[in-house]
């Protein structure tokens, strides 16, 4: 019979790596692995459930909130703060960080910061969508409420980040800044076993994915590169194929296994782009180094170096194998 190493022996067993270890990160993941469980459940059921519809709000970047982005917030929220060891949470769906004042949590030294549901607009199609977090050391001291300067943390200071994705199987893919890994639910057993150790992305990948449908709005560079893409050289085995689905978890899983590259730039109607930096692209930036690809904001600025000045900041956003950044990096030197 094969044995499967679940994901909370593998926590275990990887303690000696993470910082300070004392037992507390594993607390942390399990609260998070508890939250997903509960997602999927109600993922899996949102066409017979009456889950998937609007909420008739917005949240605060003016995004319509589905009834499952409310309830993933909530579930994520409560699971982390009932473990004692998150000090405070950031939600992409709340207007302000998230006090966890019992005095256990305010002697904690994480806080967490989450995309409670990436790619809910697409729940009622049935199309993959997923929960992004990351996780910092506070930068206040210990025993006092949060403060603001604990979230605006740059992404080179996270201590761990990831995501989960509820598609055809749910999986769970993260880093401790010790390369990256997957695990696979079982809802037979009702836990997370490896499955992917040690992903890393292809180097040249061969996928690129961008709303083409925005093509007029978007700077020369990233034009010029999407005309790269789509030329036909046999030598480099062009013309790439595009794949976007529009839930960036997804596009980011598809592109890490297989190789390829995901933009979301700036354009005339998003100037300083669309995705949050905190709560989507440090994340992910910091699991696709981990994992031997690049993530930028721009030509030569790293998305990890980014100090973050507000809570809601938007960012442009390039990620995916090294071989495919590089090559847009030099067209955004280029052509802007």
């Amino acid at each position: 019979m094969e044995i499967t190493t679940t994901l909370g022996e593998f926590i275990v067993a990887r303690q000696s790596e993470y910082p300070d270890a004392s037992g507390e990160l594993s607390a942390l993941f399990s609260a998070i692995r508890l939250a997903s469980k509960i997602v999927h459940r109600e993922v899996n059921k949102a066409g017979l459930a009456d889950i998937s519809d609007s909420v008739g709000s917005k949240n605060v970047q003016g995004e319509e909130q589905k009834k499952l982005d409310v309830y993933a917030n909530e579930k994520f929220k409560m699971a982390l703060a009932a473990r004692g060891v998150v000090c405070g949470l950031a939600s992409e769906e709340e207007e302000n960080f998230v006090l966890f004042e019992e005095a256990l949590n305010m002697n904690a030294k994480y806080v967490v910061l989450i995309d409670p549901l990436d790619g809910s607009s697409n729940i009622d199609v049935n199309v993959s969508v997923g929960t992004i977090f990351s996780i910092y050391r506070r930068a206040s001291p210990t025993g006092q409420p949060v403060v603001k300067k604990d979230f605006l943390q740059p992404g080179n200071n996270q201590v761990a980040a990831g995501y989960v994705i509820y598609g055809s199987s749910t999986m769970m893919v993260f880093t401790t800044g010790n390369g990256v890994n997957g695990f696979t639910y079982d809802p037979s057993l009702g836990v997370y076993c490896l499955s992917h150790p040690n992903m890393q992305f292809p180097d040249h990948g061969r996928i690129y994915s961008i709303n083409e449908g925005n093509y007029i709005r978007f700077r020369g560079g990233v034009k010029k590169f999407i005309k790269y893409c789509q030329e036909e050289d046999p030598e480099t085995q062009r013309p790439y194929t595009s794949r976007y689905i529009g839930s960036l978890v997804s596009d980011f899983h598809r592109n890490l296994i297989k190789g390829g590259i995901f933009l979301y730039p700036a354009s005339s109607q998003y100037p300083e782009g669309k995705l949050r930096l905190l709560y989507e692209c440090n994340p992910m930036a910091f699991l696709a180094e981990q994992a031997g690809g690049r993530a930028i904001v721009s030509e030569s600025k790293s998305v990890l170096d980014l100090v973050p000045t507000q809570m809601h900041q938007r960012v442009p956003f390039f990620v995916g194998s090294r071989a495919l950044v590089d090559k847009l990096e030099g067209f955004l030197h280029d052509y802007g």
